[in-house]
C-alpha cells in the first residue's frame, strides 16, 4: 500500500504540492488570528481541592483583579510625593470599573518597605469585567501609575505577570524558530549536498506548522488554546517534520545509489514501502504520546494534546506525501549517497593534502591535520582505503556499506562487549537520575519563571524582599465553622504547633459561618516545607469541613493527580507501542525494552534539569536565573516528548535492523543465526546513523530555539530536550540498544506463536508484490526463511 502511495505521489505530485502550499498560505494568514485568541490555561483541574478552596475564598471575600505599584527610591512622606500619589489616585478612582484603590496616605493598610524609601499602591478592579474590557482597564491604570513623581514606579501584578508571560512566549516563539530556521538550513544544505536538498525539509516543516497553526485557530473558536501551545506545537512540528524528510530523503538517495537506471516513480515506491513505512509507525506512536496527555486531565496538558495531536498527524501527512512529491519534483538535483561526501571544495582541497607531519612549523600543522583528516573522511565514505566495508543489502541488492560513523562506531564497541556496556551504560543513566529522584522541588514557577529584566519580575522580587521579608506564600484554609467557636479555637492552636508553620493570622470581614486562616510556612513558597505544612493540616482530624489552598496547595494537588494518573498514562503507552511495535517487528520484546529505555532517558534528563535549574550549577551559561525549583508541567510535557521522539529514532533503527535481520536469518547453527544477528545491527546502525544523527543535530537545533528566549519554565522544556536527544542517540541508540539486541539474541524477535502466525500472514499480505527478490542465500549457501525467528 506505501509502494502505491509513492507512485500516486509521483503521479500526482503538482496537485499535492498545490494543495500543502494552499494550506500553508492560508495558516499563515490566518496565525495571527491564533495567537489574539490565546488564552492563560489553568494548571489544575477545576475539582483539584485547591481550586475548590480559592473559589470558596472569593464567594468569602469577593476581590477583583488587582495592579501594584512600588514607589522607589524618595522619602515616603516628601510632601511632592505625596501630592503626586494622591492626585494619581484620586484620577485612578474616578475610572469606571475600579472598587479599590489603597497607597501608604489613604487608610490604615498603608505599607512601607524595608529600605524606608519605598512604598505600594494597590489597586482593585471590579469584578465581572468582561477579558477585553480588564485589559484596557489594566493598561490605564498602568498609564496612570506611571504618572508618580518618583524616581523609579514599578507596575506589576498577578494579571500583568500572566500578560508578560504570554506575550514573551509568542515573541520567543518567533524569534526561536527564525533563528532555527536559518540555522537548520544551512546545515541541511552542508549534509544533503546543496540548497535544494536542504530545502525540502524545510518546505515540508513550513507547511505542517502553518497547517497546525490554521487547525489551532479551529480549535480556539470551540475551546481555549493556552498561550505555550503555539511554541510547543510549532518547534515540535519543525523537529518532527525534519526528522522524517530526512529519513525519506536518505532512504531515496540510498535506492538511487544501488539503482541508477531506476525510475523516479519505481524509486519513490520503494522509499516509502520502507522508509514510508518507519514514517507511519513514529507518527502513530508520537501522536498516541501526545494524546497520552489528555489522561492527566489537566486543561493545560489537555491543551497541548490538542496542539500536539494535530501537528504529528500534519508531520507524519507531509512526511508521506509532500515529501515524496517534492522528491518527484527536485530529485534529481539531490545526489545520490555514493556520491556524497563531503562539500566539492572540500573534498577537491583534501585531497591533494598529504598527511601532517609533526615538523612541520608552528601554526602550519593543524591546518595540514585538519585537511589530511577531511581526506580520510571523503575517502572513507567513498570506500577507498580504510577498515573494510559491511556488506549490507538494499531491497534485495547486495551494497557496500561504509563503515564509521559515531553510532556505528558506538554499535561496534556495544556489539563486541554487550554485557559490560548494558551494565556501565544502565548505571550512567541511573546515576544521572539521582539528583531528581532525591531532591526535585517541583512548584509553579508564577512570576519567577520570567526574566529579571521584565517589570513584572521586578515587582514580584521586591515584594517579596521588601515587604514580605522573604516569606513564603501563605497556605490558607477555610473552615466552615464561626471562628469563635471550640472547633476553631482547637484547630488554630494545633496548627501554631506544626513545626513548618510560621505565624497564623485570621483574614478579616469574613462572614460568621466560616473562617479563613492564613498560615505562613517556612523555607520558600512551595517549597517542601510549604507542601509538608499542606499534607499535615489535611491530616488533621477538624469535625468541619475544611478545604486548603494556597501555592503550596496547588503543587500538591498537581503531584497528587500526576501520579494517581500516571500508571494510566503509562498503560496507554504501553499498549499502543506494543501494538505499533509489534506490527513493525513482530515482537513483544522490543516494546517492552523501548519503554524501559525510554523511561532510562527521561529519568536522567529530569536529573540534569535539577542540577541545572534547581541547584544553579552552569544556569548562567543558559542566561537562567534559578528560583530552587522546576516548573510542574516540565517533567510531564518531558514525559510525553521524550517518549515520542523516543520513539522516533527507536523505529527508525528497529525498521532497517528488522529489515536486516529478515534478510541475513533462517541460519541452521545458533552460532551463525548470532552472528548474522549482530550483522544485521551493525548493517542496519550504519546505514541508519548517519540520518538519525542528522536528524538529532537538526532536532537539538530546533529545541536550542527554546534557550534564546527569557521564559524559564520554556528554557526547561528546551534544555531538557537537547539532553534527551543526545543522551538517546548516543547511549541508548548507540551503546543500549545494541548491547541490549546482543544479549537477548533471538529472543529479541519472540512473540506467542498464534500472534506470531498471524504476523507473518498479514506481512506477506502487506508486502509489495513490486518489491524485488530476496537474495538466494548468504556466503554459506543457506537459504534464508524471513520471519521464522521472530
Amino acid at each position: 500500500m506505501l509502494a502505491v502511495l509513492g507512485r500516486t505521489m509521483y503521479r500526482w505530485r503538482r496537485p499535492v504540492l498545490a494543495g500543502w502550499a494552499g494550506l500553508a498560505i492560508a495558516g499563515a494568514l490566518l496565525a495571527g488570528q491564533l495567537f489574539d485568541r490565546l488564552t492563560p490555561a489553568d494548571g489544575l483541574r477545576a475539582d483539584a481541592e485547591s481550586r475548590r478552596a480559592q473559589r470558596r475564598v472569593e464567594q468569602l471575600l469577593p476581590a477583583g483583579p488587582t495592579v501594584v505599584a512600588v514607589v522607589r527610591d524618595r522619602d515616603p512622606y516628601d510632601p511632592r510625593l505625596v501630592s503626586s500619589v494622591r492626585a494619581v489616585d484620586t484620577g485612578i478612582r474616578a475610572l469606571p470599573g475600579i472598587a479599590a484603590v489603597d497607597d501608604l496616605y489613604s487608610g490604615a493598610g498603608g505599607r512601607i518597605g524595608a529600605d524606608n524609601r519605598s512604598s505600594l499602591v494597590r489597586v482593585e478592579l471590579a469584578t465581572g469585567l468582561t477579558a477585553t474590557e480588564q485589559r484596557r482597564l489594566t493598561d490605564r491604570v498602568v498609564t496612570a501609575l506611571r504618572g508618580i513623581d518618583a524616581p523609579q514606579v514599578l507596575v506589576g501584578g498577578p494579571d500583568l505577570a500572566r500578560r508578560a508571560f504570554g506575550d514573551r512566549a509568542v515573541r520567543d516563539a518567533a524569534v526561536g524558530e527564525s533563528v532555527a530556521l536559518v540555522v537548520l538550513f544551512v546545515v541541511l544544505a552542508l549534509a544533503l549536498g546543496g540548497p535544494v536538498a536542504g530545502a525540502v525539509p524545510l518546505l515540508a516543516a513550513s507547511a505542517a506548522v502553518t497547517g497546525t497553526l490554521l487547525g489551532l485557530r479551529l480549535v480556539a473558536a470551540v475551546t481555549p488554546v493556552g498561550e505555550f501551545t503555539a511554541n510547543v506545537v510549532t518547534l515540535l512540528g519543525i523537529g518532527l517534520t525534519v526528522d522524517y524528510a530526512l529519513l525519506m530523503i536518505a532512504r531515496f538517495r540510498e535506492e538511487r545509489a544501488a539503482e541508477p537506471g531506476a525510475g523516479t516513480a519505481e524509486l519513490l515506491a520503494r522509499t516509502t514501502a520502507t522508509a514510508g513505512r518507519a514514517v507511519l509507525v513514529s507518527g502513530a506512536a508520537v501522536g498516541a504520546a501526545m494524546l497520552g496527555l489528555a489522561v492527566f486531565a489537566e486543561p493545560l496538558l489537555a491543551s497541548m494534546a490538542t496542539g500536539g495531536a494535530l501537528v504529528v498527524a500534519l508531520a507524519t501527512g507531509v512526511g508521506l506525501t509532500a515529501v515524496p512529491a517534492l522528491l518527484a519534483v527536485a530529485g534529481h538535483r539531490i545526489p545520490p549517497l555514493t556520491r556524497r561526501a563531503l562539500p566539492r571544495l572540500v573534498r577537491r582541497r583534501a585531497s591533494a593534502v598529504p598527511a601532517p607531519r609533526r615538523s612541520d612549523p608552528a601554526g602550519r600543522w593543524p591546518v595540514r591535520m585538519a585537511g589530511w583528516w577531511a581526506g580520510r573522511v571523503a575517502a572513507a565514505r567513498r570506500g577507498r582505503p580504510g577498515r573494510p566495508p559491511i556488506r549490507g543489502t538494499t531491497g534485495g541488492r547486495a551494497a557496500d556499506v561504509p563503515s564509521g560513523g559515531l553510532l556505528a562506531t558506538l554499535a561496534g564497541v556495544a556489539s563486541r562487549r554487550p554485557g559490560p556496556v548494558a551494565v556501565a551504560g544502565t548505571a550512567a543513566l541511573l546515576l544521572l537520575a539521582v539528583p531528581f529522584l532525591v531532591g526535585a522541588n517541583l512548584a509553579d514557577s508564577d512570576a519567577r519563571a520570567l526574566p529579571r529584566s521584565m517589570e513584572a519580575r521586578q515587582v514580584y522580587d521586591v515584594l517579596s524582599r521588601d515587604f514580605e521579608a522573604g516569606r513564603a506564600a501563605p497556605v490558607v484554609v477555610v473552615v466552615e465553622a464561626d471562628p469563635a467557636t471550640l472547633t476553631v479555637r482547637n484547630l488554630m492552636n494545633r496548627l501554631n504547633r506544626l513545626p513548618q508553620v510560621l505565624r497564623v493570622q485570621v483574614r478579616p470581614d469574613v462572614p460568621a459561618t466560616s473562617t479563613v486562616l492564613d498560615l505562613t510556612p517556612r523555607g520558600a513558597t512551595a517549597g517542601p516545607p510549604s507542601r509538608d505544612l499542606v499534607r499535615a493540616v489535611r491530616e488533621l482530624p477538624v469535625p468541619a469541613r475544611v478545604l486548603v489552598g494556597g501555592p503550596a496547595a496547588e503543587a500538591v494537588d498537581y503531584g497528587a493527580s500526576v501520579l494517581a494518573r500516571l500508571p494510566v498514562a503509562a498503560a496507554v503507552l504501553l499498549l499502543v507501542t506494543a501494538v505499533l511495535l509489534f506490527g513493525l517487528t513482530g515482537s513483544l520484546v522490543v516494546p517492552v525494552k523501548a519503554l524501559v529505555l525510554a523511561g532510562l532517558t527521561l529519568l536522567a534528563t529530569l536529573g540534569a534539569l535539577v542540577v541545572v535549574f534547581q541547584w544553579g550549577l552552569g544556569a548562567a551559561l543558559l542566561g537562567v536565573d534559578s528560583w530552587g525549583g522546576l516548573d510542574l508541567t516540565t517533567p510531564v510535557l518531558l514525559f510525553v516528548f521524550v517518549f515520542g521522539l523516543s520513539m522516533d529514532y527507536e523505529v527508525f533503527l528497529l525498521a532497517r535492523i528488522k529489515e536486516e535481520w529478515d534478510r541475513l536469518a533462517g541460519l541452521r547453527t545458533a552460532a551463525a543465526r548470532a552472528e548474522a544477528g549482530r550483522r544485521a545491527v551493525l548493517v542496519a546502525v550504519t546505514r541508519t546513523g548517519p540520518v538519525v544523527t542528522l536528524a538529532a543535530g537538526c532536532l537539538c537545533v530546533v529545541f536550542l530555539g527554546f534557550l534564546l528566549g527569557g521564559l524559564t519554565a520554556v528554557k526547561e522544556i528546551g534544555f531538557g530536550m537537547v539532553v534527551a536527544v543526545l543522551l538517546d542517540v548516543t547511549v541508548v541508540r548507540g551503546l543500549l540498544l545494541p548491547a541490549f539486541l546482543a544479549l537477548f539474541g533471538e529472543w529479541n524477535w519472540w512473540a506467542p506463536g498464534p500472534l506470531r502466525r498471524w504476523h507473518a500472514r498479514w506481512s506477506a499480505r502487506g508486502a509489495d508484490r513490486s518489491a524485488p527478490p530476496e537474495p538466494a542465500g548468504d556466503r554459506t549457501g543457506a537459504r534464508p526463511t524471513p520471519g521464522r525467528w521472530r
